[in-house]
């Protein structure tokens, strides 16, 4: 069988390449070794871990209702763990129905089979499924490579106990474990531990550096870092290393090596949560003119091309950030450089958004970034101690932020912690695409009240204007005599 075009991988990137370059008019194969479209972030990853998220922060708020607002609930919330799975289940079927359909009317063919490359242009294809072509091998003019990442697991935690998990294994929700380590306090730990918690786990999470969330900016964790330490009553340990796991009966014994804790310690259940790599082991690219780098990366150029002129990547195997919303666009300009037509991606700000509570986002240039480059900035920050939306909801403990250049006046970066920050990020995203200078930001009309106001309100603190906050303005130079 011959394809002008093969994706190779069903995920957000694959499938939006595919269902793009099938709208361009070319004639488009996806080989994908699971039985339906989405990869990981729908199938057990983004969307999945979203719906259990809401779960949890309902029960949050539930929780402040009878704390600090006088709402008086008899009882505490009864789970249902069955149902709950269900749900989520459902969302994930709703969402893989979709794109089943979608791609049939696209006259996208999927053939459900692991593909691996036999040389530039041919993939061999491994299975069992119906859709595998006679003689097993599927020829393209060109292939896009979106085989996305997996969790990573070093080999001294893979002990093969159903009691260790990657965030596969604690997305499938088997049970709400009385005791849970998170091992790796990064955005998907916090997350998935976040779930556990409020859904009665008692949670701790240990964290090989000094603060949560390496790479954001401390001011941006500070907030969570002080609700996850309450949410986890204080077990949350840093600057601490995991030695080593062992099945103990129906326990996971748990060797710890730090100043935060030492010795041995045992849980129910353990979710290791270090970081993803990219799929490109065992895919026979070592037949191909592909390059892969030492952290197992495709080397690609602005259009998505690789070494091999018949193939492209996209997605986590082309590096990171490993994002869905970066691979989605990188899927897009390689099936509009296949198309003929000149694309390239080339933005400025993709936005990195943690779906904790409070949620954390930020686009363009960080702070930690800007300090590591040498880089003068000009920071301005408005708490949302003095916004009245924030007020009103009693979330008090957000900021907004935005990183300035002093010379030309464009915003160069936007950081933001709270409820809805990942909503909120968006305006900034396409205020720093667009090239706005901060004025742009202050002199457009935001709703009020709402929260969206404190992007303007950060402006205003660049300018000294923000009326619900004071900052002396700057005094002009005094010309000498």
């Amino acid at each position: 069988m011959h394809s002008p075009v093969v994706v190779l991988g069903g995920g957000p990137g694959g499938y939006a390449a595919a269902f793009l370059a099938a709208d361009e008019g070319l004639d488009v194969t996806i080989v994908e070794a699971e039985p339906r479209l989405g990869g990981t972030c729908l199938l057990r990853g983004c969307i999945p871990s979203k719906a259990l998220l809401h779960v949890a922060k309902v029960i949050s708020e539930v929780d402040e209702l009878r704390e600090d607002w006088g709402v008086v609930y008899d009882e505490k919330p009864k789970i249902d763990v069955d149902k709950v799975r269900a749900r989520k289940d459902k969302v994930i079927s709703n969402l893989t129905g979709g794109l089943g359909q979608l791609a049939k009317r696209r006259n996208v063919t999927v053939i459900r089979a692991r593909g691996t490359f036999l040389n530039s242009t041919t993939l061999k294809l491994e299975g069992d499924d119906e859709s595998i072509p006679e003689g097993g091998e599927l020829t393209f003019d060109h292939c896009i490579v979106a085989t996305g990442s997996v969790p990573a697991m070093p080999p001294a935690f893979n002990i093969g106990s159903d009691r260790v998990m990657d965030s596969t294994g604690a997305l499938a929700l088997a049970d709400i474990p009385e005791t849970l380590l998170v091992v790796g306090g990064g955005y998907i730990g916090l997350e998935m531990g976040s779930v556990y918690a409020h859904l009665g786990s008692k949670v701790t999470v240990v964290e090989l550096s000094e603060g949560l969330l390496p790479g954001a900016d401390r001011d941006l964790v500070k907030p969570l870092a002080k609700r996850i330490n309450k949410m986890c009553e204080g077990r949350v340990l840093l600057n601490t290393k995991v030695g080593s796991l062992a099945e103990d009966g129906d326990k996971i014994q748990v060797t710890f090596e730090g100043p935060a804790h030492f010795g041995h310690e045992k849980f129910d259940r353990v979710l290791i949560s270090i970081g993803r790599r990219p799929v490109t082991r065992g895919l026979g690219l070592e037949n191909t003119s592909v390059v892969v780098n030492e952290r197992g990366f495709i080397e690609c150029d602005a259009q998505q091309r690789t070494a091999d002129p018949h193939i492209l990547a996209i997605g986590d195997v082309a590096g990171d950030p490993m994002l869905a919303h970066k691979a989605t666009h990188e899927g897009r300009v390689a099936a509009e450089v296949l198309a003929g037509k000149p694309a390239a991606f080339d933005k400025v700000a993709i936005p990195a958004v943690v779906f904790t509570d409070p949620e954390i986002a930020w686009a363009g240039l960080t702070e930690d970034e800007a300090k590591a480059a040498g880089r003068k900035v000009d920071v301005e920050v408005y708490p949302w101690a003095a916004s009245g939306r924030a007020q009103a909801l009693n979330i008090t403990d957000g900021l907004t932020k935005w990183l300035v250049d002093p010379e030309t006046q464009r915003v160069v970066g936007c950081g933001i912690v709270g409820s809805g920050a990942g909503e909120l990020i968006a305006e900034a995203v396409l205020a720093i695409e667009m090239g706005c200078e901060v004025h742009d930001i202050t002199e457009s009309v935001h709703p009020h009240p709402t929260l969206s106001e404190t992007l303007m309100n950060a402006g205003e603190v660049h300018f000294g204007t923000a009326t619900e906050i004071y900052k002396p303005k700057k005094k002009p130079a005094v010309a000498a005599s």
